[in-house]
């Protein structure tokens, strides 16, 4: 199966927020991507995780508001997510106009530089300090400083997360805990011109990884997010334009796709680490041993997976630019897997094994989430 590189500076995540502030007669505070969108004096960024291009495509009949938006603009309007393609990495570049590889969150976990402990991205550690993990400005400081008011519409237990702090500081912030109070907080933060809103949610990915985005449940959520969003236009004034985004995929994994590094001990053999996620795996070695724990992932996954060295994946252009102090936080070994395979630890990690969707590589139903204007 071809993997999907992100043309970085063109039409990824990290591109949004550049084109909005150009079609807001903003754009000096960023260079104008390979992204236009429509001049508007107040745009809402709303993503939906998990909400990958050919998952929307194939379900036209539990999304006909996006799917109408879909037929007039076009899939090949949409986007690529930046590597891997999972919520942390996506929602940051999002924020911070920055690349995977600038910015830092490279993934659900990985190695917190000088230690041999993993930062779990979406859970935080209180031993990290967000502002420095992740130093640059964000995309949201930036347009502030531009006289742009910028607002963040989230669930409230999202206000002070590490990865609201990283990706959204500078940003007003409201609590918004269903539909009905998304809409009150945007119409509020709307009152100001030029504007940007963000709205997120993530109930779709969460439907996803529990039961599967083939799951009668996954279709039921998506079906509840397109009324969602077509209230959300009828609410908002004509004149208020609306970027629907998603940050990744998802595919399926049956349990007979799984490798299971507690049933073969001897992958982890040279291993000091062993980070990243299920279809992204990022090895940390032991001094020396980086080539040995290469090539015995390569012989054992075959062309279930592509397995290749931190410095092959720079080259290719997996992460963007790679910042030194970014390039001690990803693995000496990755293992990007193809098709419907995961890689797991049910010793370590046992509940990956109990979820059905996964994502994370570079595969095109991971990478490829939508872009739509309304």
């Amino acid at each position: 199966m071809t993997f999907l590189t992100p043309a970085y500076g063109e039409r990824t995540l990290g591109d949004v927020v550049p084109a909005v502030a150009h079609a807001i007669g903003a754009g000096s505070a960023f260079a104008r991507p390979g992204l236009d969108l429509p001049d508007a004096p107040q745009y809402v960024v709303f993503l939906v995780d998990g909400l990958g291009a050919d998952l929307l495509a194939a379900h036209p009949e539990e999304a006909p508001f996006l799917h109408a938006l879909l037929e007039a603009q076009g899939a090949a309007q949409g986007l690529t997510a930046g590597v891997p393609s999972t919520t942390a990495t996506s929602l940051t570049s999002l924020g911070t106009a920055l690349t995977p590889g600038e910015h830092g969150m490279i993934g659900f976990s990985s190695r917190i530089p000088g230690t041999d402990d993993l930062l779990f991205s979406l859970l935080w550690d209180d031993r990290v300090d967000p502002e420095q993990w992740q130093p640059h400005p964000t995309a949201f400081t930036r347009l502030e400083r531009a006289g742009v008011h910028t607002a963040v519409v989230n669930k409230s237990a999202f206000e002070h997360s590490g990865l609201t702090r990283i990706g959204f500081r500078g940003s007003a912030f409201t609590g918004a805990d269903d539909a009905s109070e998304q809409v009150r907080g945007a119409l509020a933060a709307l009152g100001h011109a030029p504007s940007l809103v963000y709205l997120y949610d993530s109930d779709l990915d969460a439907t996803g990884h529990q039961h599967g985005c083939g799951s009668w449940q996954w279709r039921d959520q998506l079906a509840a997010i397109d009324l969602q969003l077509e209230q959300l236009r009828e609410a908002l004034p004509p004149a208020v334009r609306i970027v629907v985004v998603a940050d990744h995929g998802m595919v399926d994994s049956p349990a007979d796709r799984r490798v299971d590094v507690a049933a073969q001990p001897e992958l982890l053999e040279g291993v000091r680490l062993f980070g990243g996620e299920a279809r992204f795996r990022q090895l940390y070695c032991v001094g020396g041993a980086t080539d040995d724990v290469l090539a015995r992932w390569q012989e054992t996954l075959g062309d279930r997976a592509e397995v290749l060295t931190r410095a092959d994946a720079a080259a290719r252009g997996w992460f963007g630019p790679l910042d030194p102090a970014v390039v001690p936080r990803v693995g000496d070994v990755l293992v990007a897997t193809r098709d419907d395979v995961t890689v797991v630890d049910t010793q370590r990690w046992s509940f990956e094994a109990e979820l059905v969707g996964f994502h994370g590589s570079l595969t095109p139903a991971e990478m490829r989430v939508p872009l739509l204007v309304c």
